[in-house]
This record gives structure tokens, sequence and C-alpha cells, in this order.
């Protein structure tokens, strides 16, 4: 892939939603790295956002993608739309971080690898967990022995939502346990086989899930649990906010949001989180400088959203016909 060598990078994003503001204060820090504008489905969205960032709006998304000035296209839009503007994006030439969940199926998310490797461009899954240092160490430690045989991994997310902001997602399987998912893979690797639960505790009108469980077989024999909870905060007692662990017989690692939290409100929760800003930062620092202008390959690819994308499959087999899914 040809690095780019100018001395800015010019960033455009594809929708307007509460993620961009993360993502504008990311471009904001990386050096030698401006974002240009954007695009919203509602302009008064769109508007308001630009003025807050500072940047220009488009009337169209094909506005954006051809303007020359800029190199890289994030994809901040609704699931059902990624597809659509990763197209349009890499078909004018634009490197692209797409948010997660990716694509709506595997299918998709191949075809976003295919153009992209036709065209020689970067087309990066927002999978931002695994460029906060916890995990990157932790991913070292595993590669290296250093924990010895794993016997066991556990990530959580236990955050109220309130129905009026879950109506925003597509459940927590398809919104939370993608997060899960591309975390145990980059940790540990992909499962061999699974099961799932799924409930709906506390919606009046909202028919998605407010809370999933996975239990699955690692290749080694060692076991895996997935919990995704918008129904209640956990205020026990080092909370499991948001936790991941690795066990093995040698050693073991943790990563939590409630190491860094600000008692202010979030986008969508009652504190700050400062991880989750953090991990946002990084990965778009890698996106950015790591890989548009040195050329280092993603820490998580496409072909890992594809893995990630069976597991949720899976999931969702599992619990529609009550069975253990093999992967």
């Amino acid at each position: 892939m040809p690095k780019i060598t100018k001395d800015t990078i010019g960033v455009g994003f594809l929708g307007a939603g509460d993620i961009s503001i993360l993502h504008a204060k990311a471009v904001a820090r990386v050096p030698g790295a401006k974002l240009i504008g954007l695009w919203n489905r509602s302009q008064d969205r769109a508007t308001a956002r630009a003025a807050e960032f500072g940047c220009k709006t488009y009337a169209t998304p094909e506005d954006l993608v051809n303007d020359p000035a800029i190199d890289a296209v994030f994809v901040l839009t609704n699931l059902e739309s990624h597809l659509e503007y990763t197209k349009l994006a890499l078909a004018a030439g634009k490197h692209v971080l797409v948010e997660k969940p990716v694509g709506q199926s595997i299918a998709e998310i191949e075809e976003m690898a295919r153009l992209a490797a036709a065209k020689d461009l970067v087309c990066m899954p927002g999978h931002n967990y695994v460029y906060e240092s916890g995990m990157t160490r932790t991913r070292e430690l595993v590669d290296g022995g250093d924990l010895g045989t794993i016997v066991s991994a556990y990530v959580m997310y236990n955050i109220h939502h309130p129905e009026e902001v879950a109506k925003r997602y597509p459940g927590v399987v398809r919104q939370i346990l993608t997060h899960h998912s591309y975390i145990l893979l980059y940790l540990v690797g992909a499962p061999v086989e699974l099961c799932a639960m799924k409930a709906t505790l506390h919606y009046a009108e909202y028919p998605e899930e407010d809370i999933a469980m996975v239990q699955m077989r690692l290749k080694n024999g060692a076991l895996a649990h997935f919990c995704a909870s918008f129904a209640a905060d956990d205020h026990a007692a080092d909370p499991w906010t948001v936790m991941v662990k690795v066990i093995g017989t040698a050693g073991s690692t943790r990563y939590s949001y409630r190491d860094h939290v600000e008692i202010k409100p979030g986008l969508v929760h009652s504190q700050t989180y400062t991880a989750y800003q953090g991990s946002v930062m990084n990965e778009v620092k890698h996106f950015l400088v790591d890989g548009l202008r040195l050329g280092v390959p993603p820490l998580s690819t496409l072909a890992d959203a594809v893995t990630a994308q069976r597991l949720i499959e899976a999931a969702e087999e599992s619990i529609r016909t009550r069975t253990v899914v093999t992967l």
C-alpha cells in the first residue's frame, strides 16, 4: 500500500452521531491529521457538529468522498448503511475506518475486504479495545507463554442504558458482543463451540434484548464467558462495568473501565469512562499514523471482523435453536 507522505492527512466523517464526538477528539490529537468535514443524513445535526468540531459540511456523501482534500473516511453511520458508504469511499480511492459492527453479515464484510484489496487501500474495522495498552500487553504475555496454559477468559459489560438510548442500537448481541468477540479473538483466539441465551428485562416497547450471555470452549479446552447487559449497572465492590480477564496456570491479567472514571456524564453513560475515549484515540492514531503513514497493519483486521461476525451469528443461532453450536 502506498504510504501517505503529505504534511496533513485530511479526514472526512460520514455520520455525525454520538461516536463522531470521540472520533473528532481523537483526530484533533493526532499530529499531521485534520478533520476536513462531515456529512450527516440530518442537516441540522451536521451543521451543529461541524460548528462543534470546527470543520465544513457536505451536501451529499458523494461530495465528501470526492473531495481531493480528504484522504481517509470514517464510516460512522448506522449498521445498515456501513457497506454502502464503505464501498462509496473505497471506490473514490479513500482509506476507510468503519465502525463496528462492521457489517450486517459475513458477506458484507468480505465484500469490503475484496474492494479494499483491489484498490490497494486500508479498510480498518473500528475494533477500538485492542489498541489499549493493557490488551496489547495481555496478548504479548499469552503469545510468550508467560501466563502458562490458558484456562479461562472473561469479557463482561454491565452498563445500564435507558430505553430511549438503547433504541439507537440493534440489541446487545450485535452492538456489544461484537466488541467481546474481537477482544477474545485478539487475546486468545477463536472458540470451537458456543451456547448463548438472551432476555429482555426492562424495556417497555423496544423488542430487542437488554442482556445476553455466551459460554464458549477454546481450542485448547479452556472456557470463555461473555456477558453484555444494558439492563443494570454493577454497583458492587470492584464492579464488572467493563472487565476483561485472562487466567492461565502461570498468571492472569485484567482490564477494567473502573481504573479511570470521571464523575460527569458521558455520551450515553451516567459517568465518563476515560478508558473508552482513550481506546478510540489509540485506534485513530494507529489508523492515521501507524497505518497510513508507516504502513503498519491493523491489530484487528477485516478478516477478524469476519470471524467476529461468525461468532455473533453462531450466538444468534444458539439462542434461536437452544443448542450448542459448533464453529
